[in-house]
């Protein structure tokens, strides 16, 4: 029998409940076990005496995250601001009951805004992750400058847990734990009530964004914390996906420990300690002077041992795109939608667009014969939810309407979820200083 098909949308003004006070032993418990083989430590600042109501800002390592963050914040209780995706995997009644507000990422929700306030005027705790996404490379991300604005209306003590090890553990691009990755976590009260009060946006903004950085790879190396898996650099070309020595794209893979580029076959080790080593090919002079004429060598004034830094330097790759006027994306994808804590919709393939103006999106609704085009402009979005491997379905990127979100697949050659996200926040930066793109 076929399953039935739900399509309408999520209730988004369902008053939060409180975490179930007779979940909360099962909960300390399950994240007392888990988090116990990663040896976790947690330091906590300025939080003697502190009693709620206050706001929660936590970094956005892994999974692992929601089970850290119970421990910090014991004895008390605490709402989470979740995606929907966790409502559709888990069922709605146990999201409710562990106390989650649904939303969706990337998006003005101002039933959110509402739900929040709901949460502190009864004296509860509020947690979000403002990144709203797993680290790539286990590096933070620039925050909106709506969390300053939220902090500031809410009228509440603002604390930050900045967790270390999460990502290290369990990677977003090789979900598979790594048993020697230590954990630790530190929570601080950023900022009393009368501190928040004195305080304005843009420095609430500049000391969050302060107390929540991190770099895990650095923290590795720092700390001696060796990784023996054997696999360790496998999947890693979703974030590293750009060559260094030939510059071409999408052109990397990986085997166990090394990342290749398959275009021009220089290799990278990945070491016990979080660092890649250049595996430099043994060649003839002659071969090496052939390949510095035809720039097939990697740019020196980046360190790219370090993965954060391989990283940034392709952020710095489509900027130079976006500036040169090149940049754009225009390639079939497989879409499903979710509009609710329910189900997913396999809405079949569609057209995805990305250029200076934002995201085009061209395809069927579920039961609509009449194709139809959804826009998405650069200043409406901050950034963009990316995946790695969805629920074993490969990459996709999600854009998110108020009442649906569309999970989209690509069905072709040249997409690469890193590469729009970098392109998206860019873009959004051109917009937000009214640069003029087509200049």
């Amino acid at each position: 029998m076929k399953k039935k098909i739900v399509t309408k949308p999520f209730d988004r003004n369902i008053k939060p409940p409180k975490q179930n006070i007779f979940f909360m032993p099962l909960i300390w418990l399950y994240c007392w076990w888990v988090t116990r083989k990663g040896k976790l430590r947690i330091n906590k600042v300025r939080m003697s005496g502190l009693k709620p109501p206050y706001l929660v800002l936590g970094t956005h390592h892994a999974f692992m995250d929601f089970c850290v963050t119970p421990l910090a914040l014991f004895p008390h209780r605490a709402n989470y601001v979740s995606e929907l995706e966790g409502f559709e995997a888990y069922g709605e009644w146990l999201y409710r009951q562990i106390g989650c507000l649904g939303t969706r990422k990337f998006v003005n929700d101002l039933a959110l805004i509402s739900n929040i306030k709901r949460v502190i005027k009864r004296k509860g705790i509020l947690v979000l992750y403002p990144e709203a996404r797993y680290a790539n490379v286990g590096t933070n991300s620039k925050l909106p400058e709506s969390v300053g604005k939220l902090a500031k209306m809410l009228k509440v003590p603002i604390v930050v847990i900045n967790m270390r090890g999460n990502y290290l553990q369990s990677p977003i691009w090789n979900l598979t734990i790594r048993k020697e990755a230590i954990l630790d976590a530190t929570i601080t009260q950023v900022f009393t009530k009368e501190e928040a009060a004195k305080a304005t946006v843009a420095e609430i903004n500049a000391k969050i964004q302060e107390f929540l950085t991190y770099d895990e790879y650095a923290w590795q190396y720092e700390t001696k914390q060796a990784i023996t898996y054997k696999k360790r650099a496998e999947g890693i070309e979703l974030a590293l996906y750009q060559c260094p020595v030939c510059k071409c794209e999408f052109q990397m893979e990986s085997e166990g420990e090394n990342i290749f580029c398959k275009h021009c076959g220089e290799r990278w080790y990945m070491t016990e300690y979080g660092r890649m080593e250049h595996l430099i090919q043994k060649q003839q002079s002659e071969n090496c002077l052939v390949r510095e004429h035809h720039n097939l060598i990697p740019d020196c004034t980046v360190d790219f041992t370090h993965i954060p830094n391989w990283y940034e330097w392709e952020r710095s790759q489509v900027i130079k795109e976006i500036e040169k006027g090149i940049y754009c994306l225009n390639i079939k994808v497989h879409i499903e939608a979710l509009p609710n804590a329910i189900n997913f919709i396999d809405l079949g393939e569609g057209i995805l667009r990305h250029d200076m103006e934002g995201f085009a999106l061209t395809f069927k609704e579920y039961n609509d014969d009449k194709e139809k085009t959804i826009y998405f402009s650069s200043i409406s979005m901050t950034s963009i939810h990316t995946e790695y491997n969805y629920r074993g379905k490969g990459q996709c990127v999600t854009l998110s309407a108020v009442d649906n979100t569309y999970f989209l697949f690509p069905r072709g050659e040249g997409f690469n979820a890193t590469k729009i996200q970098f392109a998206t926040e860019y873009l959004h930066e051109l917009a937000r200083l009214g640069v003029n793109k087509n200049r």
